[in-house]
């Protein structure tokens, strides 16, 4: 089964920086050949949409929330999507999960996406 794993998170301050990381350690599927998508979830809130790149990173999407903050890359030779998130707010408080799905596309539901890490709790302090 395949298992993304993200990495990164933190306790910061307003106006700090993260970089998140999402990997397949185990290439049970080729990480080229899949779209990465990253979504949050706050407490008591639904799961959201943050940012997206296709699998050869030339396509890349934002929530309105973040555009101009946060900037998503890839690494296909090292297996690795990035999420660089600059100017954290304390409403981008959640666990983010990275997410992965075959096809060509941009998606920002995450019904549309197969493959989900367990996630990494961001915390941003006011």
């Amino acid at each position: 089964q395949v298992q993304l794993v993200e990495a990164g998170g933190g306790l910061v301050q307003t106006g700090d920086s993260l970089r998140l990381s999402c990997t397949d350690p185990d290439s049970h599927v080729t990480f080229v050949n899949y779209a990465i998508g990253w979504f949050r979830q706050a407490p008591g809130k639904e799961r959201e949409f943050v940012a997206y790149v296709s699998w050869g990173g030339g396509s890349k999407r934002y929530a309105d929330s973040v555009k101009g903050r946060f900037t998503i890359s890839r690494d296909n030779n090292k297996k690795v999507v990035y999420l660089q998130m600059n100017s954290l707010r304390p409403e981008d408080t959640a666990v983010y999960y990275c997410a992965g799905y075959w096809g060509s596309g941009f998606h920002s539901d995450s019904k549309d996406y197969s493959y989900w890490g367990q996630g990494t709790q961001v915390t941003v302090s006011s």
